[in-house]
């Protein structure tokens, strides 16, 4: 029996731990479901490409029938190569050779991003505006895309479920909610038109989750702010082995009794179960990181789309210190410290109670752009007040694409972004607001008098305010205030203002007394 006992804690450590299935003994070269037919390689970078074999055993890649790399496997049956920088283009042949051959077909090299967050990156083409009209014309072969599929898990896994598809009608609208997701669709479909090269789309996400389960314990760590969490995941893991090892103490335990009622025709009384990981959830720390992103890294990308912040909503400031995490979390474990993301600030939306916790998330989102190759796509003149979730992905796609290009791909020309607060002057009884990215010029998008401008003075209490765009500033003055202090734009959960650049990007909110990282 103690042999037996010792073998199910093994099995079911190695099982939480995400081994079993994986590095576990093989008798073939395997590879991770994100190396397929029809996948997109990373151009213009190293690209990483691993999998399983036996111990010692030696596997080499083939890159359209010319040997481009090889490994020895490890004690743990474990190998990686790195294979030389690819141009654009294709298609390719992989081969990968050891005991047994693999040969994936119809790979391209291009341009591959990781797109990721709650239910509006969720949210597929079939469910968002146009739907009959864009799955039809979504016929973009050299646009690829793979659907990880939900799960969760208290330790890192090896591997995601999950298929490349090639861009067509069918797969575009195939699986997940109402397909692929149109935010990641639609912000692939311009890079690849921009840039006239291959995309590779890979869509993780779950809607309603929180920013923790997608943060790996590397990013937490990097973050002083959020050290409980960093202790919170470490005491799970420790706990759970010495609570699967009670378990099994009472299983134990409970088999005799339990054969005896068997034996004596009564019934069985009910067996204890080993008990799920505390982080094993869809909102818990690392849970969604483990089994939904560490599958595939460090797949070779050139960075994230992020559409992410509901579920955190109240938490003002503190959810930018859990984007640093997520952001220097991903940066570190993909090896790539220049990584880029860029994300989605939310769209009003009546939530009810508090109607600035919204604007705090704002803040806390403006504030992720003091860190490097990050961009922010504005959302507030394309929101649904009584919907979570806008059907407009189009422009969602489109804007966070333009930071993509203007950014990461060099396009300096490309005006990316809508007027964002830089500095205030008080001038008697008025304030002068000054804005970068102001593109053309800045403008109404109605054509009629700037809204959602609120100015008060030293005792902080906002009344409407009168604001008028002169150059490159705009003035904001009140009757009810004659010294004013302070400015608020757009600081209210229903807030859709018409203040924009002449490019229609639209103004991010702000307040000028607000939060600095």
């Amino acid at each position: 029996m103690e042999l037996i006992k010792r073998w199910c804690v093994a099995v079911a450590l190695l099982c939480a731990a995400g081994f079993v299935g994986g590095a576990a003994v093989r008798a073939n070269v395997t590879l991770p479901r994100i190396f397929g037919n029809d996948m997109v390689l990373q151009r213009e970078m190293t690209v990483p490409v691993w999998g399983w074999a036996d111990p010692g055993e030696k596997v080499a890649v083939r890159v359209d029938d010319k040997e481009a790399a090889s490994a020895v496997a490890d004690e743990k049956g474990q190998w990686m190569v790195k294979l030389p920088a690819m141009s654009a283009g294709g298609p390719h042949k992989l081969t990968i050779v050891g005991k047994n051959t693999i040969e994936l077909a119809n790979v391209l090299a291009g341009e591959v991003w990781i797109c990721s967050g709650q239910s509006n990156m969720e949210m597929g083409v079939a469910a968002c505006k146009d739907a009959q009209k864009e799955i039809a014309d979504a016929n973009y072969p050299q646009i690829r895309l793979f659907l990880v599929d939900k799960k969760t898990s208290g330790y890192p896994l090896n591997d995601v479920g999950g298929n490349w598809r090639v861009c067509n009608p069918a797969n575009i609208a195939a699986g997940g909610w109402g397909g692929f997701s149109a935010a990641a669709y639609y912000f692939g479909r311009e890079i690849h038109k921009g840039l006239n090269v291959p995309v590779g789309l890979i869509d993780t996400s779950w809607g309603g989750t929180r920013i923790e389960p997608w943060t790996p314990t590397e990013g937490f760590a990097a973050v002083p702010a959020l050290q409980g969490i960093v202790t919170a995941i470490e005491k799970a893991n420790s706990e759970y082995p010495k609570t699967c090892a009670q378990t099994l103490d009472q299983l134990e335990a409970a088999i005799p009794p339990a054969r005896k009622a068997l034996a004596e025709g009564k019934p069985m009384p009910p067996l204890p179960t080993v008990p799920r990981h505390p982080l094993d959830h869809e909102q818990q720390p690392t849970g969604l990181y483990n089994a939904m992103v560490r599958g595939f890294v460090p797949f070779a990308s050139r960075g994230a789309i992020w559409y992410q912040g509901e579920s955190n909503l109240g938490e003002g400031m503190l959810y930018f210190e859990k984007m640093k995490a997520l952001i220097s979390g991903w940066r570190k474990v993909w090896g790539q410290p220049d990584m880029a993301l860029y994300f989605v600030q939310l769209a009003p939306f009546r939530y009810g109670g508090d109607p600035y916790r919204l604007p705090g998330i704002w803040e806390a989102q403006t504030a992720v752009l003091t860190l490097p190759n990050t961009g922010m796509a504005v959302t507030t003149d394309i929101s649904t007040i009584n919907d979570i979730h806008p059907p407009n992905k189009q422009d969602v796609g489109k804007r966070l694409a333009l930071g993509a290009m203007a950014k990461t791909y060099g396009k300096k020309e490309i005006v990316y972004s809508g007027p964002m607060y830089k500095s205030m002057k008080a001038d008697g009884s008025t304030i002068r607001l000054s804005f970068d990215h102001v593109g053309g010029g800045l403008a109404s998008r109605d054509g009629k008098d700037l809204t959602w401008f609120e100015i008060a003075a030293a005792d902080k209490a906002f009344v409407k305010a009168q604001a008028k765009i002169e150059g490159e500033t705009v003035v904001v003055s009140s009757e009810k205030v004659a010294q004013p202090t302070a400015v608020r734009f757009g600081w209210n959960e229903l807030a859709e203002p018409n203040f924009m650049n002449k490019e229609g990007l639209p103004a991010s909110p702000f307040r000028t007394e607000g939060a600095r990282p």
